[in-house]
This record gives structure tokens, C-alpha cells and sequence, in this order.
């Protein structure tokens, strides 16, 4: 096979996971409907200015009506970024690490607050998760440039302009390492986060062969269902524009857009994370961190130098040696 997860897994995975699953469908829908409901109402408040006030008629003004409401929605969703991370995304990886172990987690709506608890226990407030993610995005960023990019899969000569291009889509494809990492995080029983965070990356580099190919192939996988979810979506968002005043048939697109993401972190970004997280924990099995690769990483990114500092003042100067992984 071409990638090492299994798709039947993941999948069983999300069905056990089933109320973070509808946790998730409802924040994100929510969100849907935020845009859908402050750009309908920009866009009326737009078409009743321009009738008073705009020369040009009020098309105009309510398409720029549309944009503000959805401005304001935006702004408003990148302030609550922390709490949704914070409690959602690594409260489902925390269920999630359990089942991929083989560990029993408590069913029904009690894995929520189960998951909530585990994380808490790890990163007191959602600040200091936040800011460890942002560090790891950071520091992933470099691995795929230590790799050689694809040139260490894809050996062809004189392809200048398609190793460019693919060397985007493998940027794209790591888009759920940071949860991976999170997901090591929580599995192990290091006292650091930013330890256990700088071990994940450095496990990461050691076997990012392995992991950009299959985050690729997952990638390409994902895109594919996306864009299938977003063309069934033209038509729900395409209706909600008809009802909306003035000729903004252009928002049609917008909210199709936004429809697809919904459904996108709903169901498909739990898939792509239950496979990735089975590729790495059975990748690291039995591994320790490389010095190599932690002065390799250090050298390259001032994240991950950052991640160090963090974790050796978590001790003293003195880094935590790595812990015990369980076996899957």
C-alpha cells in the first residue's frame, strides 16, 4: 500500500469518538451560521444606506455591507482561537491517543469532560498550549528544509519547477503535525510540555521520510473529499444568497467556501489526524530523540531554539530525558 495507516481505523476511531464529532459539528456549524447571519445583515444594512445615500444604487453598498459582516466574523473567530484549541482539538487528540493505545475512555458525552481534564492536567491554561503549538508549527517548518524538501523522495534531475511545486504541497500537507505532536505530548508522562513538544519534533525529523509521504498521500486524499464537499455545497449557499438582498451572487462561492470548511474540521480533519498519529507512533516505536537532529533543528529554527529554552528552564538547565513510550 501506498501509506501506512488504516483507513478502517481511523475511521473506527471517529465513530468512538462520536460526541467530539458532534461537539465539533455544532462549534464549526455555529461559526457557519456567525457568517452567514453578519453577512446577510452587513449586506442589509448596505442596501438600505445605498438607497438614501449612494448615487450608484445600493448594490454596491450591501456587497461592501456583506464583506464588513464577514470581516467582523472573522476577527471575532481569531480571538476565541485559544479556547477552541484549547478544549476541542486537543481534548478529541486526547481520546484519541487512548484508543490508538488501546485504553478504555469513558463513552458517551462524558468523553468530553474526561478529555477536558486530561488536557488541563498537561497545560494548566489554554495559553500555554497555545503558544507550545505555535512554536511547533514553527519548528516543523524547518524539517522539510533539513529533508532536502522532496528531493529525498523524488530524486529527479532537471525538474526545477515541479519540485517547487511539489515541495508546496508538502508545506500544505503538514498541516495536522502540529496535532501529532500534541498527541505525543499528551501520551507520554513527561513533566514539560515544551520537553516532550522539542522531543516530538526532533522524533519527527528522524522519521520524515516515512511521515511527509504519508501526509501527502493523505493530503491528496483530503483535497480531493473537500473539494467534492464543497461543489455539494454550491447549492445550500447558492439558495441563502438568493434571499439575500441585491445581486451578490458572488458570495455563493464565499459560503460554499465557508460550508466546506465547516464540514472539513467537522469529520475530516479527525480522520486525517487519527491516521497521521498512527503512522508516527508506530514510526517512533522503541526511538529516543537524536542529539543530531535536536542541533540540527536548533541551528535551523529560532522556534525550536525557543522550545529548548522553554524546556530547560522547566528543569533547571537540565532538559528531561525522555520518557517511556507505551507500545500500540
Amino acid at each position: 500500500m501506498m501509506w501506512d495507516f488504516s483507513v478502517a481505523r481511523s475511521v473506527a476511531i471517529m465513530l468512538r469518538t462520536w460526541p467530539f464529532i458532534l461537539f465539533r459539528t455544532i462549534v464549526y456549524f455555529a461559526m457557519t451560521l456567525a457568517y452567514i447571519t453578519a453577512t446577510g445583515t452587513g449586506a442589509g444594512i448596505g442596501w438600505g444606506v445605498g438607497h438614501i445615500f449612494a448615487d450608484g444604487g445600493p448594490e454596491g453598498t450591501a456587497f461592501y455591507g456583506g464583506i464588513a459582516g464577514f470581516a467582523l466574523v472573522s476577527i471575532a473567530l481569531y480571538w476565541i482561537r485559544e479556547y477552541i484549541l484549547y478544549v476541542l482539538k486537543a481534548g478529541h487528540v486526547a481520546v484519541m491517543v487512548h484508543l490508538i493505545d488501546g485504553r478504555n475512555v469513558p463513552g458517551g458525552q462524558s468523553q468530553i469532560a474526561y478529555a477536558k481534564e486530561v488536557v488541563k492536567q498537561r497545560f494548566a491554561e489554554a495559553n500555554i498550549l497555545f503558544v507550545v503549538d505555535q512554536l511547533v508549527k514553527g519548528a516543523i517548518r524547518a524539517v522539510t528544509s533539513l529533508l532536502g524538501g522532496i528531493t529525498a523522495l523524488l530524486p529527479i534531475p532537471g525538474l526545477d519547477g515541479l519540485m517547487r511545486f511539489v515541495n508546496t504541497v508538502i508545506r500544505i500537507s503538514l498541516t495536522y503535525v502540529d496535532e501529532i505532536i500534541l498527541g505525543y505530548n499528551i501520551r507520554i508522562d513527561s513533566s514539560s510540555p515544551s520537553e516532550t513538544a522539542r522531543q516530538g519534533v526532533v522524533l519527527y525529523a528522524q522519521n520524515g521520510t516515512k511521515m511527509v509521504t504519508n501526509a501527502v498521500w493523505l493530503a491528496l486524499i483530503l483535497w480531493g473529499v473537500t473539494f467534492v464537499i464543497f461543489l455539494l455545497m454550491l447549492a445550500p449557499a447558492g439558495a441563502i444568497v438568493y434571499l439575500m438582498p441585491g445581486q451578490l451572487s458572488g458570495w455563493g462561492f464565499v459560503l460554499a467556501i465557508v460550508f466546506a470548511w465547516a464540514l472539513k474540521s467537522a469529520f475530516v480533519e479527525p480522520f486525517a489526524i487519527a491516521s497521521l498519529m498512527q503512522v508516527y507512533f508506530k514510526a517512533i516505536e522503541g526511538q529516543v530523540p537524536d542529539p543530531g537532529w535536536d542541533d540540527r533543528l536548533a541551528a535551523a529554527s529560532r522556534q525550536f531554539r525557543e522550545l529548548k529554552e522553554r524546556s530547560m528552564s522547566s528543569f533547571d538547565g537540565r532538559p528531561a530525558g525522555p520518557a517511556a513510550q507505551p507500545s500500540i
